[in-house]
């Protein structure tokens, strides 16, 4: 093995990939940093402090807590994407004892209008696609809303580097459902055996690409890694000694 890359195969064994389909959110796109930046920003210009949150520290934590919970029911299909912009921000407030239906609208409209414009990346993808991209058709497998995926992309300077950009609203299907990623293999024209799919989540990225047929590189702390990945890495550099 060579790199600090983990993997299920030795590098002499490595399949030939055509086509490297990529997770956005917390995999090229830095959403962590860039969320907190602009919940610090809103807490600052909408005076939440008066409104009776302590401060941005537990904004974020509690944001943090309400919005991954509402994701996880609308990728369960229990909750519409309207209903989750709405309510992320109402029960986030009422946490702190704060009832403002209007406070509450113009925090989920100025998080929508400022956050996908943030253009933070996760350390080292910028030059790794850069690179990838003269070797390899690259794509994006996500399941984040159709027109803020594409804003992310551009305030990042890396939409152009993709060919296919695939969001769950646009396949009707939210990874791990095999149907977003035989969407992805028909609108590409790969095939399984010459995919890769590189994500951070092993409930979604890792799982729907293996039960797909995929292999898969898992990019998460040591400690979460997804024993079951083809490959898996800590730092999206690892991924050159597999790909280049």
């Amino acid at each position: 093995m060579v790199g600090g890359a983990q993997r299920g195969v030795e590098l002499h064994t490595v399949r030939h990939y055509g086509h490297i389909f990529f997770d956005l959110d917390h995999t090229l796109w830095d959403f962590q940093g860039n969320s907190r930046a602009t919940l610090r920003e809103l807490y600052v210009d909408h005076d939440l402090a008066s409104a009776g949150v302590p401060d941005a520290d537990a904004l974020i934590e509690v944001y943090e807590e309400v919005n991954t919970g509402m994701w996880a029911q609308y990728g369960a299909g229990r909750m519409t994407k309207e209903v989750l912009r709405v309510l992320r921000f109402r029960t986030t407030l009422m946490r702190f004892g704060v009832s403002n239906a209007k406070l509450t609208d113009q925090l989920g409209h100025a998080y929508l209008e400022r956050c996908p414009r943030k253009a933070s990346l996760m350390p080292g993808a910028n030059d790794l696609l850069r690179d990838l991209h003269a070797h390899y058709r690259l794509h994006i497998i996500t399941n984040g809303f159709e027109e803020v995926q594409h804003v992310k992309l551009k305030s990042g300077d890396i939409e152009h580097l993709f060919t296919m950009v695939l969001t769950s609203e646009k396949a009707g299907a939210h990874k791990p459902d095999p149907r977003i990623f035989s969407e992805a293999l028909r609108v590409t024209k790969a095939t399984a055996n010459g995919s890769l799919m590189v994500g951070d989540n092993a409930g979604t990225d890792m799982l729907g690409a293996r039960n797909a047929g995929w292999d898969q590189a898992h990019f998460a702390a040591e400690a979460d890694h997804d024993v079951l990945a083809t490959y898996r890495i800590t730092r999206l550099d690892e991924l050159r000694a597999i790909l280049l």
